[in-house]
């Protein structure tokens, strides 16, 4: 069977935000994707950015591998979804990420979901990095909503894109 994507919506700022949520995420598909392509003003270098289910922050673990062009690493952080492409990158450069969350509408299991995202910049420095994510609630319920957060004391940049789309079989 095909896979069959469905945008069910997009959003591309105007002005600076700290988070983005998709609201009333219909129960209709098996899986979805959230597409994102974001700039922080904060003015480090490789800032996260963190996703929620249901408003929540809470019962969240992650691992991830990634690099630099130079070195390599891997850890754990909660929430991970991605990392930002930053202020004192290459001016009008985005960060790319795909979030993928599988059997979204399980009221009976814990909500796996894996991220790929790299940051851009037209220098020596860039990051890319892969996570493995569990949200494992006390009561098991399905998705919603999903919510993108920039590291704190930051934004997201206005021109930044956010997609998220269905995906059944069919």
């Amino acid at each position: 069977m095909a896979n069959t994507y469905t945008l069910i919506e997009a959003k591309t700022l105007a002005s600076a935000v700290a988070s983005v949520t998709f609201s009333s995420i219909p129960q209709t598909y098996t899986d979805i994707k959230c597409v994102f392509s974001v700039r922080t003003d904060r003015s480090s270098f490789g800032s996260y950015c963190f996703v929620s289910f249901n408003g929540s922050s809470s019962n969240f673990s992650a691992r991830f591998i990634g690099g630099d062009g130079s070195s390599a690493a891997s850890g754990t952080q909660s929430q991970l979804a991605g990392i930002e492409t930053d202020a004192n990158a290459t001016a009008n450069t985005f960060n790319n990420t795909e979030l993928y969350v599988p059997n979204y509408i399980s009221t009976t299991n814990a909500k796996s979901y894996s991220v790929d995202s790299v940051s851009e910049n037209n220098g020596s420095t860039a990051f890319d990095y892969l996570v493995a994510g569990l949200w494992n609630p006390a009561t098991q319920a399905a998705i919603t909503s999903l919510g993108i957060t920039a590291e704190a004391g930051a934004n997201f940049v206005s021109g930044s894109t956010f997609y998220l789309y269905g995906i059944s079989n069919s």
